[in-house]
Formats: C-alpha cells, structure tokens, sequence
C-alpha cells in the first residue's frame, strides 16, 4: 500500500471526532484469564442488605401464603359431656403482617429478624360424641379463625463460594409465637372452651414448625437458581465477561464484599495473560448516593476488553459518511491541499481508521487514562479504484471518569493530547 505526504497533518482535526470516540466508546472486553483473582468487586453496604432483606421478606411472606398445616385431631373430655373427639382440618395460613424487621451480618452468617409478626389463620372444625343419656351419637361441625400475635421468626443463612458460583444454605431457622386467639364460628360456648384449652398448644406448634419448613424450602429453591446462574455473560458475538466468584464472600457487621473474576474472554478461546500482574490493587469505584452498593473495577478487567477486541480484528473502521458529508471530497481540501485537488479532481475519499496495538488502560486517583496508537489511512476513490493518498499514525492519550447518574451508570471522556506522525 502506498501512503504519501500530501495530507498536511492539520487536515486531522476534521477526523479527530471520527477517530477518537470510537476507540473510547468500544466495549470492554478482554481475554485474559485470573488465577483465582478477583478484578470486580462488588460491596454491598448495610443500606443495600437492608434493601435486599425487604425484598426477602416480602419474598417469604408471598411464598408462604397460603400454607397449609397438618390437620389436629385429638379427644377432649368436657364437663357434663364427656369424651368429645375433635378435628381440626383444612388449616390454612392465609395472611401474615410483618411489624418490623433487621438484618445483621457477621462471621456466623447473614441473620435476618422479624418480630412483631401476625398471621391470620382459617380452619374446619367437627367434634362427635355419644353418652350413656343418648347413646346416638352426637356430632356438628363449622368454621374457625385463629390470629397469631406477637410471632418471631429467625433465619441464619450460610454464603458460601463453590466451584465459582454461590452456595446458599439454612444454618438455622426458628419461629416463636407470643399468643393466639380463636373465634369459633358456630357451636357453643363450652366447645369454644374446649377447642381453646386442648389446642392453642396443638395450634402453635404447628406453626412453629411449618413456617421455618416452608422458608428452608423456599431458601432451597433460592440456591437452586444461584447454582444455575451462568458463569459468563456474552457481550456480542465477540467476548465473554467472566462473572464466577473466585472466593467466599467476606462478610462484616455492616457489609458483604463479593469478589469477581470480571475480566473479558473470548468467546472461541481462552488466552493467557498477556500483561504483567500489578500486586497493588488499581481500581476505580462507582458507587451511588445511597452507596447501597459500590463496584470496584481493576484496571485489568478494561485492558482485558481492549485485548480481546483487537485479538478479535474489531479496531478496524471504515468511515466513508460523516454529517459534513463534503469533507469526502477532494473538493472539501481544495485549499488546504490543493496538490491532493489537482491530481483527483471532485472525487470522493474515505478514511480507513486502524488500531495498531491494544489500547493501554491506566487507573489512578484522578480517573481513567488511555493511551491508543491508531492509523489512519486517507483513500482516494478515483474512477472505482481505491487509491491511498496519506498514512498517518496517531498517539491519543485520553482519560475518564465513571459515575452513577440516577439509576446508570455514566461517564466522561476527554482527550489529554493528541500527536501526529
């Protein structure tokens, strides 16, 4: 290929928007691969767990109702009656009011608090019975409400990293109930007393044993879903990011620190590293008002993103529109270079934009810094030939800066300095 001189080197600043946002603008993607190194980290605050612990709640509460308890049957012996056999059947939990809840974490786990709960309970009831005064025997049946007050339950959970993805498991799981009332809906008055003394204890501990059942079983099906979360995800045809977790999560009294592997592959092949490990950690932050949650992000994970993307031949752009669409045109440089005028009259021109080496990523207190090497081939279309008139090589250093703006995540580029050769 030839390239000439003819071009001036200020004839670049008309191309300067063509070239420099493109590269900035590419997605991160890398192939490079960590030897169990995190290069995300993710935290997630107390305002984030006390987010995501209502959202757990809420959760639970909607799994659970309604819930079904055994049915109780059991002999009571009445005053006057005698031996009386009752059934309570079709128990059912159909409302639950959590008053307030907590969430702690700490070295024994993530323990998740609620207190000042009540449930609504509805049930059948039949009772039969016979004496010696009627030896038919004698039998009704109807409905009851029951109201639990005052329930707490509580739940330690266990987070644990397995084979790069999370394993989530019940340590314990409890639930107490202050007191119940019960309102019987037909029958008399010596059944309500009798229903009240021979099963409030029946009642309750039914409750405190299926409610912690059924949240160990929805907390079962919770880790399901996290065994089936996928360990990359596509960005393209090109490349994957890597998103196994490469250790347990550390967990303080007031935060979880989840870390990531984060760095882009490609999507046919894995390559080794290509750059040398920096032992101290170059990150940039993002975190919100709130801070509910702030992601950490290595400098590697965005050198890996150039590397895959230049390995993948996708720093090549042809750029043959533009909104001064007369800048094509050999007529558009008619008196900044008239030679290039003269020798291709009134014929069009593309630009053929080449990213020479990955671009470098740097990370520092002030921002992000990057330093791409880029060609920039001017061709002349003469007659349906494809003629290159200038060759000219760039240095462009650029920084940025990452930021939450409302619910994205948004940033700034500028380009520091620019050279020409």
């Amino acid at each position: 290929m030839r390239c000439s001189s003819q071009l001036e080197v200020s004839s670049l600043l008309f191309f300067f928007s063509f070239v420099v946002l493109p590269l900035l603008l590419c997605p991160a993607s890398t192939q490079v691969r960590a030897d169990e190194e995190g290069f995300i980290s993710i935290l997630v605050s107390d305002e984030g767990l006390d987010f995501a612990k209502d959202l757990l709640v809420h959760r639970a509460v909607h799994s659970i109702i309604p819930l079904q308890l055994p049915q109780i049957e059991r002999y009571v012996k009445i005053p006057l009656v005698g031996r009386v056999h009752v059934v309570l059947s079709n128990i059912s939990i159909d409302g639950v009011e959590i008053d307030s809840s907590y969430v702690k974490t700490g070295e024994g786990g993530i323990v998740l608090i609620a207190s000042g709960a009540t449930a609504n309970l509805s049930m059948n009831w039949q009772y039969s019975y016979s004496t010696w005064l009627v030896p038919i025997p004698i039998s009704d049946e109807g409905s009851a409400f029951v109201q639990v007050k005052d329930m707490e339950v509580g739940l330690t959970l266990d987070l644990k990293d397995l084979g790069g993805t999370l394993k989530l498991s019940v340590q314990e799981c409890g639930c107490y109930v202050e007191a119940i009332s019960i309102k019987i809906d037909g029958g008399s008055s010596w059944l309500y007393q009798g229903v009240v003394g021979a099963f409030q204890g029946k009642i309750v501990s039914a409750v405190e044993e299926a409610i912690p059942q059924k949240i160990t079983e929805e907390i079962l099906k919770l880790d399901a879903l996290l065994q089936d979360l996928p360990n990359k995800i596509p960005v393209g045809d090109v490349a994957s990011l890597n998103v196994t977790f490469v250790s347990d999560p550390v967990l303080s009294s007031s935060s979880i620190d989840f870390e990531v592997n984060g760095l882009f592959t490609a999507e046919d092949q894995i390559f080794a590293s290509k750059y040398p490990h920096r032992p101290q950690t170059t990150s940039v932050t993002c975190s919100g008002a709130n801070e509910m949650i702030k992601i950490s992000l290595h400098e590697n994970v965005l050198y890996s993103a150039s590397l895959v993307y230049f390995n993948a031949d996708y720093m090549h752009w042809l750029v043959d529109k533009i909104p001064d669409q007369a800048l094509l045109n050999t007529a558009g440089w008619k008196y900044i270079v008239p030679q290039l005028y003269k020798l291709y009259p009134n014929d069009d021109m593309d630009l053929i934009i080449s990213v020479t080496a990955p671009p470098l990523v740097k990370i520092t207190k002030q921002g992000i810094g990057a330093t791409i090497y880029t060609d920039v081939i001017i061709n002349v279309l003469d007659t349906g030939e494809v003629i290159p008139v200038a060759c000219i090589s760039l240095v462009i250093n650029a920084s940025g800066s990452a930021h939450i703006l409302r619910n994205n995540l948004a940033g700034s580029i500028r380009v520091e300095h620019l050279s020409a050769f």
